[in-house]
């Protein structure tokens, strides 16, 4: 591993230690299946006990959440899906470490103050749509 690689999991880890620790949640609740892609730990419910968007999950307001080096989502479908955009947000967190925690926020209500949408002009989003259809 370079050390550009290695820094920027450093660098990120106070995050992906969060991600972790949801992961572990989701593990105890209901049961999960976890998978490594380019470096990035992605979870999501054990097939036979998915719940796919019902219960709980029916208002949750997203298909996956990125935490660090961790990826968090509804199914194994969506996680192939949005592996894109939520790798891009990886790439964020490798960038802005812990900052990324306040950078996000601070973003959005800034759209929010300029009369625009919260997440959908957030550019840390745009930047992760772009990553989408590269």
């Amino acid at each position: 591993m370079r050390a550009d690689h290695i820094l920027a999991y450093a660098w990120a880890a106070p995050c992906t230690v969060v991600g972790l620790i949801l992961a572990g949640v989701m593990t105890a609740s209901v049961g999960t299946h976890w998978q490594v892609v380019n470096g990035v730990i992605e979870v999501c419910p054990a097939p036979a006990r998915s719940p796919g968007r019902k219960g709980a999950l029916a208002t949750c307001p997203f298909a996956a959440i990125t935490l660090g080096h961790v990826v968090a989502g509804i199914s194994r479908e969506d996680l192939a899906r949005l592996r894109a955009h939520e790798h891009a947000h990886v790439r964020q967190y490798e960038r802005w470490g812990v900052f990324f925690f306040l950078a996000y926020p601070v973003a959005g209500a800034w759209q929010l103050l300029r009369g625009r949408r919260a997440h959908r002009d957030n550019p840390f989003e745009i930047e992760a749509r772009n990553a989408e259809v590269e």
